[in-house]
């Protein structure tokens, strides 16, 4: 079993997966992702980027292949292990926000630092630095109900942002907000990435929001690819035209 890169805060080498319906989801991908830096997923429904995210997070266990977090591999850890591993080191944003009903806002986003252990108040404290670098501050007491899609999703990607995640990840964090809503969520998750110095995995099937990414690894079929670039219409156009004057 070979030890991953040193500048690699996350690395793969030939993970399978398949689902519980006997569907593949994963076919022998690999790949590593760089401390700092903002990863992008891409590819359609169905090509395995959401297995690939629960894989190297932790979430699920590996079937085939290694996962590796700084050096420590997580294929070999039990259910507990990768628990204390998520709770401790890593960030999660689901693509519907999910929040405790029964919390306000400050309680959901401050939760995964009081799991750890952080008193109330520091937590407290935290969420509400983030809460407001994230524009939803002056919602902080009001109940998830109250809040709108957009408004949720925030208070999320604060929850998984407050205690300072080694890697955070992004499921499609975007999928249920309309163009404005999902620019500026975007625009916030990663400007507070990129401050903070955490390192993003972010799954998506959307150009726009793979464009924002350091750097971009393309899934179809469960498999890694590499993306075309097709010239602009307008000068494939004109080269048939070219073809057929000659």
């Amino acid at each position: 079993m070979e030890a991953p890169p040193d500048n690699d805060v996350l690395w793969a080498r030939s993970l399978h997966f398949t689902h519980p319906d006997g569907s593949p989801a994963l076919g022998g991908v690999s790949l590593g992702v760089h401390e700092g830096e903002i990863l992008a997923v891409t590819g359609p429904r169905g090509s395995g980027k959401t297995a690939l995210l629960h894989c190297l997070s932790g979430l699920a266990p590996v079937q085939r292949g290694e996962v590796w977090f700084n050096s420590v591999p997580v294929h070999t850890m039990g259910p507990a292990a990768r628990e204390r591993l998520r709770r401790d080191r890593f960030g999660w944003i689901d693509p519907v926000p999910a929040l405790v009903p029964e919390l306000n806002v400050w309680e959901n986003a401050a939760l995964p630092l009081m799991l750890r252990g952080t008193s109330r108040r520091r937590a407290k404290a935290a969420a509400l630095e983030w809460l407001d670098r994230l524009d939803v501050g002056e919602r902080a007491r009001c109940r998830p109900h109250e809040l709108t899609q957009a408004e949720r999703q925030r208070v999320c990607i604060t929850r998984a942002l407050a205690p300072a995640p080694s890697v955070l990840f992004a499921d499609e964090p975007t999928a249920p907000l309309h163009r404005a809503d999902r620019a500026h969520v975007l625009r916030t998750l990663t400007t507070a990435a990129r401050s903070h110095g955490f390192t993003v995995v972010l799954a998506t099937h959307e150009a726009e929001t793979a464009a924002l990414a350091d750097r971009t690894v393309s899934l179809l079929d469960g498999r890694r690819v590499k993306t075309l670039h097709l010239p602009p219409a307008a000068e494939t156009e004109g080269r048939a035209a070219c073809s057929l004057s000659a």
